[in-house]
């Protein structure tokens, strides 16, 4: 089973990464400047990751899949890693729509 990590960064900012079953980071989320933001954060990953079209797939500069999940509003909620194919990229996709509904939250901010 997934499950969320909270974080504060040098900041101070709070970000969550989503983590597989096996401990690999498959979604990472930008800065919130409050805990209570970064919790809606999750909650929105929880809502629009089981609906495809909230997945923008892109590629980097170098090549590389990877993906951002967006909220209704178009707001970026989560980016992936850098993946080394399309198919690697859609497997870390269906990574996050099994795992983030039923992940719990751990906070170590």
């Amino acid at each position: 089973m997934g499950k969320f990590e909270i974080k504060t960064d040098k900041s101070g900012q709070f970000r969550f990464n989503l983590k597989a079953g096996n401990g690999q980071v498959i979604l990472s989320s930008e800065a919130y400047t409050t805990k209570a933001a970064c919790e809606n954060g999750i909650e929105s990953v929880k809502t629009n990751s089981q609906d495809d079209n909230r997945y923008d797939r892109k590629t980097a500069k170098d090549g590389s899949p990877y993906f951002n999940l967006k909220a209704s509003n178009g707001q970026v909620i989560g980016a992936s890693e850098m993946y080394s194919s399309t198919s690697a990229m859609e497997n870390g996709i269906a990574s996050v729509k099994s795992n983030a509904p039923g992940a719990d939250t751990e906070d170590n901010s």
